[in-house]
C-alpha cells in the first residue's frame, strides 16, 4: 500500500528469510514473517498476496480517506467498532488456534514472543503450556478478561505461560536483561521489548487498542502514552519506541494472513495499522 512497507527491519531482521505459504480454512495464502522456527520458509513470499484487494481496501476505508489526526483516528474508531462481534474469553482459545496456526504445521501455533511451534491443544496453565497473552495489558485500564477488550483477538496472542508471567502487565520499551525461554526478547524492573521479528505487531496492536476502545460501551478510553509504570490506568506505553518499531518491522505476511482471519471468521473487523501501517505516523505526531 504504501512505502513505509518497504522500510528495513532493524538489527537481525535482515537476517530473516523465513516464508511460507499457509493454508487456512479460509484458504488466504501468506507467508510467516513473524515465526523463527524453520529456515524452510525460505523463498516463498513471491507466491504469496494479500487475499484483502485494493477495492476491498478501499471500499472498508472509504470514511477515512483524506483524513489526518485526530479526525482520522475518529474515522477509524467507527469503521472498526461497526459491526464488530465481540467473542468470550472461552472462544478466544479456538480462535487463536485458528489466526495463529504455525504454516508448516496445522496442528500447531506460534508462540508471539518466543516464534517457537507449539501444539495447538496443549494450552493452559502449566508452565510448558501456551495461554492468552494480552499485548495491552488487561490491568491497564482494569478491564480483565471481559467481552470486550479483554477478549479483543486483535491483541490477544499465544504465548508461553512463563514467558507470558515474566512480561506481567509491563509497558514496551527497550533494554534489560534476556528472558529466560524467549531469546531476543528483554526485560527489566518496568519494562519489555520483544524480539525484533515482532517489534512491529506489539506496536500495531497496542495502538488498535488506543483507536478502537474510546470510552464507549462502558469500557475503559485506552490511551498509548509515552511513559512506563502505567499501573492500573487506562495508559499503555511507551508510544515514540512504538512508533519506531511500527516503521522498523513492517506487516509480516503472517501478521496480514491474521488479520484476515479475524476479519473473516471472528471479529469481522480489521487493525487498520496492519493494512495501513503509514497512519501511524498521521495520527501520533
Amino acid at each position: 500500500m504504501d512505502s513505509t512497507r518497504s522500510v528495513a527491519r532493524r538489527r537481525t531482521l535482515t537476517a530473516l528469510a523465513g516464508t511460507a505459504v499457509i493454508a487456512v480454512a479460509v484458504q488466504i495464502p501468506a507467508t510467516a514473517g513473524s515465526p523463527t522456527v524453520s529456515d524452510s520458509r525460505a523463498g516463498g513470499s513471491s507466491a504469496a498476496q494479500s487475499a484483502f484487494s485494493a477495492a476491498a481496501d478501499d471500499e472498508y476505508y472509504k470514511d477515512a480517506e483524506g483524513k489526518t489526526g485526530e479526525e482520522l483516528k475518529t474515522a477509524l474508531n467507527k469503521i472498526i467498532s461497526t459491526g464488530a462481534t465481540a467473542i468470550s474469553y472461552d472462544e478466544v482459545w479456538d480462535a487463536l488456534k485458528e489466526t495463529d496456526k504455525d504454516p508448516d504445521n496445522a496442528g500447531n501455533v506460534i508462540l508471539l514472543y518466543s516464534g517457537a511451534s507449539a501444539p495447538a491443544d496443549n494450552n493452559g496453565g502449566g508452565e510448558d503450556q501456551w495461554n492468552r497473552e494480552h499485548t495491552w495489558a488487561k490491568s491497564h485500564g482494569d478491564f480483565g478478561t471481559a467481552t470486550g477488550p479483554g477478549t479483543d483477538v486483535h491483541h490477544l496472542r499465544p504465548t508461553n505461560v512463563k514467558v507470558n508471567s515474566t512480561r506481567g502487565s509491563k509497558d514496551f520499551d527497550e533494554g534489560g536483561e534476556e528472558v529466560e525461554g524467549a531469546p531476543g526478547n528483554f526485560t527489566d524492573e518496568d519494562s519489555f521489548e520483544p524480539r525484533d521479528e515482532v517489534k512491529g505487531d506489539v506496536a500495531r496492536m497496542i495502538l488498535y487498542m488506543d483507536v478502537r476502545y474510546e470510552g464507549a460501551d462502558e469500557f475503559p478510553d485506552l490511551e498509548a502514552n509515552d511513559d512506563v509504570n502505567n499501573g492500573s490506568k487506562p495508559l499503555h506505553g511507551r508510544l515514540s519506541v512504538l512508533k519506531k518499531w511500527n516503521e522498523a518491522d513492517p506487516p509480516s505476511e503472517f501478521e496480514k494472513n491474521r488479520n484476515q482471519v479475524i476479519f473473516d471468521k471472528v471479529q469481522h473487523n480489521r487493525n487498520p495499522f496492519i493494512d495501513h501501517p503509514e497512519w501511524v505516523g498521521e495520527i501520533y505526531k
